[in-house]
């Protein structure tokens, strides 16, 4: 069974997790794209493509800390040093994502009055040009953190169960 549960918990985390960090790392460019062309609707739209991709996939995402717990407690390291840490790294991978760079992606997806990117409004083209480049690094950081999580799951230091 644990072997199982660890191959589930794998797939999940390359079906759910990796779509997430490849459209969040395309969404900066993709809406300076738009930017640069307020009259290009297949810009706009790809822009709004990596939000839902980014969004929908997130929610995919619950399964790789579920399907994770499951095979922590059946090989019996719930409370290995390496596990904590990478629990406490994927909570905030999810705060990440979820309270920084999501948020973002919507409002550069809506454009700054509320229509496609690049379009005129309230918000200056400046400034939402500065909020893709603080996307970016938001993006950059979630990105980090799950490559953390990646290899601490491979290396698992200090385990006994070998690596």
């Amino acid at each position: 069974m644990t072997k199982f549960l660890l191959a589930v918990h794998v797939l999940a985390a390359i079906v759910a997790i990796g779509p997430v960090t490849v459209a969040a790392s395309m969404f900066p460019p993709a809406a300076r794209r738009a930017l640069a062309a307020p009259d290009d609707a297949r810009a706009a739209e790809t822009v709004r493509l990596l939000h839902r991709i980014c969004r929908v996939y997130a929610g995919v995402g619950i399964a790789v800390p579920v399907f994770g717990f499951l095979t922590a407690g059946a090989m019996g390291v719930l409370g290995d040093a390496w596990l904590i840490v990478s629990v406490a790294l994927t909570v905030l991978a999810a705060l990440v994502l979820v309270v920084l760079v999501l948020p973002r992606q919507e409002i550069l997806a809506e454009g700054p009055a509320g229509g496609s990117p690049g379009t005129e409004g309230t918000v200056t083209l400046e400034a939402t040009r500065a909020a893709t480049v603080q996307l970016a690094m938001f993006t950059g950081i979630f990105n980090l953190l799950w490559a953390t999580v990646t290899v601490l799951m491979i290396v698992r230091p200090g385990s006994t169960t070998g690596a």
